[in-house]
């Protein structure tokens, strides 16, 4: 049986606990046991890759579902953490060869976050359970 890991950010939590719920009910919706789903949280977006990279190698997932929001503000601090977060988790993909699910919220605000997580723009954490699932079949 198949091994997914989800890595939450903690920060914009009433954001990322609708996108992990999300995430959650998708993975039983494919009839996926919750004892092969691995959920870590982390404080916040830019320790995301780290968290997947230690569940790639000590929690054998053979996918890793990336789920957090970060919100734009007054400063470039949101250019530096979307940079980070994005690069890091393609490098652990690329590193490991296993798939490394973006499912990172980048918007404006609050309200452009929350149309993704279940409002008009659909959900953006079951989308990333779905391409987990099409990725392990590509892969393995």
């Amino acid at each position: 049986m198949t091994n997914y890991a989800i890595v939450v950010s903690e920060f914009n939590q009433e954001i990322t606990s609708k996108l992990l719920e999300g995430a959650l009910q998708r993975f039983a919706e494919q009839g996926i046991a919750e004892k092969n789903i691995t959920v870590m949280q982390v404080p916040g977006a830019v320790e995301i890759p780290l968290a997947a990279q230690r569940l790639i190698k000590h929690h054998n997932a053979q996918a890793v579902i990336c789920l957090g929001a970060v919100i734009r503000g007054d400063t470039d601090h949101y250019d530096y953490v979307c940079q980070m977060v994005s690069q890091g988790c393609m490098q652990v993909m690329l590193q490991h060869d296993t798939p490394v699910i973006f499912g990172i919220l980048t918007t404006d605000n609050e309200e452009q976050a929350l149309a993704r997580v279940g409002g008009n723009h659909g959900h953006k954490g079951k989308d990333a359970v779905d391409a987990a699932i099409k990725m392990v079949s590509l892969c393995h």
